[in-house]
């Protein structure tokens, strides 16, 4: 029976039961327009998409650079240009596909080496996602034991866990005070700038290999962009832009992924049913491809539902004039869209005959004008991932009295 309780916060609940689904709150000094459910936040970011296309995290990134943290004209002639070059790199193709697969295959390969003892795949499960962004900004995987490559995950996921704490939170509303206070919140800028100084480190090597009739990677097509408008004077391609647009890509591409994932076999650890679909559609002498996914709507359905019920992103600051935040864990809980939307239930994405029926109201990649880059990627690397792990291996909660750490698991080969 379908089940997984889980918490919706409570005072933003109270807030919108009792003044409705758009309310002002004020943080700090700042007064905020809160978006609760799926009507209000889908007329703000779909509906009125132009209006509500600002960057979020902004007093991070002053003067806002890259993709993620910029606006107007230079937002959109980066956006149109990250696009275009994943697509060219095989983004929702074939050739894509076999990286992802290739990926897939270490990362079992690392499961069986855990010889079922308890493990926490944290680590493990962001280097297979982020090789994958790495072969289409870098042109090459990395093996899992680089140094290098160790550097980049450790600094992403350390970003990551550092702008989701308290400190980030208070300095993003008291910037002038926190700005002269000890804290977590000061190590946020020191692992940007050794990430920026990577960075820089892997372009310079781009530059002394490059050949303008060969591109190989995203680095390579950007500093071919770079040249082909370096008499521009209002061009928005240019060395620092580059060296912020790749964290960006790396963000997008390996945090949100990466930590489904995780939760996602956390779940499973509940709901293993899914294995019988693969044994079913897939079995045990062939890779998962992309083409099985239409054949297989049950593991669909779950995935959606895991994307839904981890609700990785919360929801995110537009500052123009007036602070939005539109609450996207309120669509993914809204009760007129799910039912019973605080219990785990792949139902909400299957119709009557069992076969996958998507919904508007999981805004998991965001939407509107802000609409995640790499969201054909991330579907792929999904699905990819979870079926070959979940082919070869049963995934089993550690036994009581072991005192496991919260993501602690066994993986064991079936």
């Amino acid at each position: 029976e379908p089940g997984l309780l889980r918490s919706v916060p409570s005072s933003r609940k109270r807030l919108s039961e009792r003044y409705g689904p758009v309310y002002t709150i004020h943080l700090g000094p700042q007064p905020y327009v809160v978006l609760c459910g799926y009507h209000a936040v889908k007329e703000a970011l779909v509906d009125q998409a132009e209006e509500f296309s600002a960057p979020v995290l902004h007093f991070f990134f002053t003067p806002p650079s890259g993709i993620v943290f910029t606006n107007g004209e230079k937002w959109k002639a980066l956006r149109r240009f990250a696009l275009q070059t994943l697509r060219n790199f095989g983004m929702g193709k074939r050739s894509l596909e076999e990286r992802i697969q290739e990926e897939a295959q270490c990362l079992v390969q690392e499961l069986a080496q855990t010889q079922a003892t308890p493990f926490d795949p944290t680590f493990l499960i962001s280097c297979a996602v982020s090789n994958v962004i790495c072969s289409i900004v870098f042109g090459d995987r990395f093996d899992y034991k680089d140094g290098d490559f160790l550097t980049l995950v450790g600094l992403i996921n350390q970003i990551f866990q550092l702008l989701s704490s308290p400190w980030a939170q208070m300095y993003n509303l008291f910037p002038g005070p926190m700005s002269y206070l000890p804290g977590h919140h000061n190590r946020i800028f020191e692992n940007f700038e050794q990430l920026r100084l990577f960075v820089c480190e892997r372009v310079k090597m781009h530059q002394e290999s490059f050949d303008r009739h060969c591109p190989r990677d995203f680095i390579d097509c950007f500093l071919l962009r770079m040249e082909q408008e370096n008499q521009d004077p209002l061009s928005y391609f240019h060395m620092e832009t580059l060296v912020m647009t790749t964290p960006n890509l790396f963000f997008t591409g390996t945090e949100m992924v990466s930590t489904t994932l995780r939760y996602g076999f956390l779940i499973l650890m509940k709901y293993p049913q899914i294995q019988a679909e693969i044994d079913t559609v897939i079995g045990w002498h062939r890779r998962p491809l992309i083409e099985d996914r239409m054949h297989m709507p049950y593991s669909d359905a779950v995935i959606h539902e895991i994307q839904r019920i981890s609700d990785i992103v919360r929801g995110f600051l537009l500052p123009n004039g007036t602070n939005v935040i539109p609450l996207l864990f309120s669509v993914h809980n809204d009760p007129t869209q799910f039912k019973d939307p605080v219990m785990f239930n792949p139902a909400n994405f299957l119709d009557e005959r069992g076969s996958f029926q998507k919904n508007d109201a999981l805004p998991a990649f965001s939407a509107g004008k802000r609409l995640c880059l790499g969201e054909s990627l991330a579907r792929m690397e999904l699905f990819l991932f979870f079926t070959t792990a979940l082919q070869l291996f049963a995934l089993k909660p550690l036994d009581i009295g072991n005192a496991p750490r919260p993501c602690e698991f066994r993986a064991i080969p079936r």
